[in-house]
């Protein structure tokens, strides 16, 4: 299906992207400090499964849509700046993490859903995918398991990445959420982590 040669030499460059400080490991590194371990890696989760749905956007060459037509850019764009504002008000007024940092399975579940709804709403994605994995896929053959396989390389090199930034993050957060004070300030860290990636998706232009 993918010449080995080929995938070979996609690996590298997809794990210099995974490795560029985005809005994914921003995320990921604000649930990891709020919520702990397990919602980082829940979260990384979530943007993996976004990163695979946008694969699929692509391969089926809905992403050409959005490309040729500015206003649905712009659409997908400020749902996504909503839905990043909603969370950091939510950030904020969720009060002290409960159980000295330690996450709990229902935050582990919302981690998973707001990363993925994020990464959906980021139109950049899909242009990115258009932009940058037909370099590596050949037209000689069934394009969209070529887009899928090579979304899932970048998938999962994000995984890891964006999951070992969290994890890290959730270590710091678990350690200083045993005091109250500094419980409440990871609250206002992560509402600044969501508003700075609204902001960031606010100004982003098309090109």
């Amino acid at each position: 299906m993918i010449d080995p040669l080929v995938l070979l030499a996609f690996v590298p460059a997809a794990l210099a992207l995974n490795l560029t400080l985005g809005a994914d490991m921003m995320f990921c590194l604000g649930q990891g400090l709020r919520h702990g371990p397990r919602a980082a890696i829940a979260a990384s989760a979530g943007i993996a499964a976004g990163g695979l749905a946008h694969g699929l956007v692509a391969g089926l060459g809905l992403g050409a849509l959005v490309s040729g037509m500015p206003w649905l850019f712009d659409v997908i764009r400020w749902v996504g700046v909503a839905y990043l504002l909603w969370l950091a008000v939510q950030a904020l007024r969720s009060g002290p993490v409960r159980g000295a940092g330690h996450d709990v399975p229902a935050g582990t579940h919302h981690a998973f859903r707001d990363a993925f709804v994020v990464n959906l709403t980021n139109p950049k994605i899909v242009l990115f995918m258009l932009a940058f994995v037909p370099q590596f896929v050949d037209p000689a053959r069934a394009v969209l398991p070529q887009f899928l396989v090579f979304a899932g390389v970048l998938s999962l090199g994000g995984f890891f990445v964006n999951g070992a930034v969290g994890i890290f993050a959730g270590g710091i957060g678990r350690t200083v959420a045993r005091s109250e004070r500094f419980s409440k300030v990871l609250g206002w860290i992560s509402a600044g982590v969501f508003a700075a990636l609204a902001a960031r998706l606010a100004v982003m232009e098309r090109a």
